[in-house]
């Protein structure tokens, strides 16, 4: 038996500017708070989100707020905040988003209608005043699925493309199974193992419509516009997705997926640090290879040989076996 029916963690770095429209979107939620846990991790702020925290508290009648005297990254702040949930039911939020009225409700009517493992759903991104709708990449709706129906076919988006803690809802018991946690001391990429192994390991899921969240992008700040060390996570991520691929018994259908994946983001990142520091570059060639050769060379080959050439190219020099797979790009 659990205290909640609900758990929502919110983690947040430096987020004063944010918070405001974050916790007024909440009240806008309907009558769901004297059975929500509401668990915000304050990850080593240094602007006035304490302060802030100590105002909002008083609007929810469950309001718990973890300190991290120095920043510890999203992954771990989430893990943080898993481990202090006592909800039926788990929801993320990011501390610069919020919520269209009536969200939540609608979540936690759909998980209870469905009793499923996890449901995902739509959002909204907003930059400036643009706001752009982004579909779940799953047609069925509002059905009980087997999780792995969400990562093929090969050559389209799928759920697996679809990485966003916030954007779902899920139950305790994935939890308690080990598998709703996020690689711990990531920085950047912590959701993508982290989506492949709930699509592998879960029993069940549904995507359903909601009226949504809204999602802020191209912050001043945010780790997605900064190109670092920290980018190179990435490697990292795609090491934990070989080896959840490799321990499943139809491997040779989910190889290429996983491959494909690496192969696109890989050249995007080859892309983003092009103007990096030569150490920093080396470093990505030298990590990628690494993470190449847990690859079965002929599923990498076969995959390799359908890119474009731009991205053959590109990516050759970054991939284990290296020369052979230059020697494909000029037959």
């Amino acid at each position: 038996m659990t205290d909640f029916d609900l758990s929502i963690i919110i983690p947040a770095k430096d987020g004063a500017p944010y918070l405001s429209t974050l916790f007024r979107s909440l009240r806008q939620q309907g009558p769901v708070w004297d059975r929500t846990q509401l668990i915000f991790v304050n990850d080593g702020s240094s602007d006035e989100t304490p302060e802030l925290l100590e105002e909002f508290s008083t609007w929810f009648p469950h309001f718990e707020v973890l300190t991290n005297p120095e920043a510890t990254g999203l992954a771990n702040a989430r893990n943080k905040g898993l481990a202090s949930a006592r909800g039926e039911h788990i929801m993320f939020l990011d501390g610069d988003d919020w919520l269209a009225p009536g969200h939540l409700f609608s979540m936690l009517a759909a998980a209870h209608r469905l009793g499923v493992d996890f449901i995902r759903c739509d959002h909204t991104t907003v930059e400036g005043t643009k706001r752009v709708r982004k579909l779940a990449p799953m047609s069925v709706r509002d059905v009980a699925l087997d999780p792995k129906v969400g990562i093929l076919p090969v050559y389209e988006s799928t759920m697996v493309d679809y990485p966003f803690a916030w954007a779902g809802i899920f139950h305790r018991r994935v939890l308690e199974q080990g598998i709703l946690h996020f690689p711990e001391n990531f920085m950047t990429a912590e959701d993508r193992s982290w989506i492949w192994r709930l699509h592998l390991q879960a029993e069940s899921f549904a995507v359903v419509d909601a009226p949504g969240i809204l999602y802020r992008r191209g912050l001043a700040g945010s780790l997605s516009r900064i190109v670092d060390i920290r980018q190179l996570d990435f490697i990292r991520a795609f090491g934990q997705i070989f080896d959840l691929v490799a321990a499943e018994p139809d491997a040779d259908r989910l190889w290429p997926k996983a491959i494909r994946n690496w192969l696109a983001i890989l050249d995007h990142q080859i892309n983003r640090f092009a103007a990096s520091p030569a150490s920093l570059r080396n470093q990505l060639r030298r990590g990628a290879r690494t993470i190449s050769a847990k690859i079965p060379p002929e599923y990498l080959r076969e995959e390799f040989v359908l890119q474009k050439q731009g991205r053959q190219l590109n990516v050759s020099s970054y991939l284990n076996d290296a020369p052979s797979l230059v020697l494909e790009t000029v037959k």
